[in-house]
């Protein structure tokens, strides 16, 4: 219950379907608020259900797959860009697992 709108429980029984029909009034404004109705026809219909969670699985796989294609692109661009440095040690690592992932690309 909101504390901006306390509850007055000592109401004459005159005030009493004012009282209720304003209850009302903001019961309904708080189910619109929170899309009940729509939640509710979308468990009424099981194939739109079924339709939505299966475009968002896609979209959620796409993004994802976009995502990671992109951060592994980037992070193979700074290892070569590394190995360019020439540094003791990492350059060699460095050179082998760009080969490695090459290979399996077919692109070496």
């Amino acid at each position: 219950m909101d504390n901006k709108h306390p509850v007055n429980t000592t109401k004459t029984a005159k005030d009493q379907p004012e009282f209720m029909a304003k209850q009302l009034e903001r019961l309904v404004n708080r189910l619109e608020a929170m899309r009940i109705a729509a939640y509710m026809e979308m468990l009424e219909r099981p194939a739109k259900l079924i339709f939505t969670n299966f475009v968002a699985g896609i979209a959620r796989g796409l993004g994802i797959a976009i995502g990671a294609s992109l951060v592994f692109a980037l992070l193979l661009a700074f290892l070569k860009q590394l190995i360019m440095l020439n540094i003791p040690g990492i350059g060699g690592f460095i050179a082998d697992i760009l080969r490695f992932v090459e290979t399996k690309n077919g692109t070496f």
